[in-house]
């Protein structure tokens, strides 16, 4: 490394820099040097070459990880191995991981990693929905940051007005053989191509807007439909909405996991929508036409039989969630009625009631420890 330049000092970062501080010092540093702007200034032309050097290995992860480790030489065929064997290692021996280097012995010619088109990564995001959203389905509009072709190259990584040109090390394929020296003997290898990292091409102006990467982050505003019937933690998958592949390989898949809200009243269960309908004391006993209210605001009519207790069902068919693979299947409504018992009673309703008992024949005292009674049976014929 000593016939060159760090290439943290010639984009003036420090070694712990974000990959944005990079992205800007080399926006900022190639303005400055740009042919264009210095017209015949040979040491401009110098600077800017350096700077779009040094951006292609910081500015990409793996290559930054490789530079990190090892330097200049790693960009040279050079393993970064001593050959000391006092302080032996398998991934400095090999130049990498123990593992890599026989994947790379016996990779297959043009089907090596980092070559050809790569699918695009999936996105995964978390929506909230309102119960009616998830029972009927819905329109929803939500708001992404996600890469997009930059639209200054066109996706390219040059410059507008320039052109990648094929890369010399490896002739365009985007891999190289090397030859390593090893415990085993000389043993060549094919692996991803350490000057262009396996693309076949080098950008010598790439496009300020994006580094290179023909690519860029934008914040877009996605329209999804929601499916009637979907429930909690079930997710919807949008093919080809996730990241941009590279390469010219497809997107890839953008996966939405909903939570669904509880309701006030109405509950879920599976396909079935259950509810609690109050019913008041005379109306149990005596019967009556009540309402049972409907998720969807209306409400269906149901007639209540004399003497109806409390937890007793009715069912509503049809009246349920829809099948979220087959709207067509629907489940059902049920009502459980629950007796309400007055919290509050005039003394004259007090004296009615009363009167009713006695007309009923109720004694509570004796009511209450004949239950009693019956509860002990029970255990002693248990036991």
């Amino acid at each position: 490394m000593a016939d060159k330049k760090d290439y943290y000092e010639i984009l003036g970062v420090d070694r712990g820099a974000s990959e944005s501080d990079i992205k800007k010092a080399f926006r900022s540093l190639g303005k400055k040097y740009h042919p264009d702007n210095n017209p015949g200034d040979k040491n401009a032309e110098s600077h800017f070459k350096e700077v779009n050097e040094a951006y292609e290995v910081l500015g990409d992860k793996q290559k930054r990880e490789t530079y990190d480790r090892f330097g200049h030489q790693a960009f040279t065929g050079g393993t970064g191995a001593s050959g000391n064997f006092s302080d032996f290692n398998m991934d400095d021996l090999f130049g990498g991981g123990f593992g890599d280097f026989f994947s790379d012995i016996f990779a297959t010619p043009g089907r090596g990693r980092g070559t050809g088109a790569r699918r695009g990564a999936d996105l995964h995001v978390n929506m909230q929905l309102k119960f009616e959203e998830a029972v009927f389905g819905a329109e929803k509009e939500f708001k992404l940051d996600m890469h997009e072709v930059c639209p200054e190259c066109g996706g390219g990584g040059a410059a507008p007005g320039t052109s990648p040109e094929s890369c010399r090390q490896c002739g365009g394929t985007g891999q190289e053989r090397v030859t390593q020296q090893t415990m085993f003997g000389n043993m060549t290898s094919v692996r991803t191509c350490s000057k262009c990292g396996g693309t076949g091409k080098i950008i010598k102006n790439p496009c300020l807007r994006c580094g290179g990467l023909g690519r860029v982050k934008e914040r877009r505003t996605l329209k999804i439909t929601i499916p009637k019937g979907i429930d909690s933690d079930q997710m919807i998958r949008l093919s080809g909405k996730g990241e941009l592949g590279s390469g010219g390989g497809p997107q890839g898949d953008l996966l939405i996991t909903v939570h669904v809200m509880p309701h006030k009243y109405f509950r879920r269960q599976g396909s079935n929508l259950f509810i609690n309908v109050p019913v008041t004391f005379a109306q149990a006993a005596l019967g009556d036409e009540i309402i049972i209210p409907l998720l969807n605001g209306t409400d269906d009519k149901f007639t209540l039989k004399p003497g109806t207790q409390t937890g007793t069902n009715a069912v509503l068919k049809g009246r349920g969630v829809a099948n979220v693979k087959n709207s067509k299947v629907v489940g059902d409504l049920i009502a459980t009625f629950v007796v309400q018992v007055p919290l509050q009673l005039t003394e004259k309703q007090r004296e009615l009631l009363r009167a009713f008992a006695d007309e009923m024949g109720e004694n509570t005292k004796e009511q209450k420890q004949s239950f009693f009674d019956k509860v002990r049976e029970a255990f002693s014929a248990r036991g």
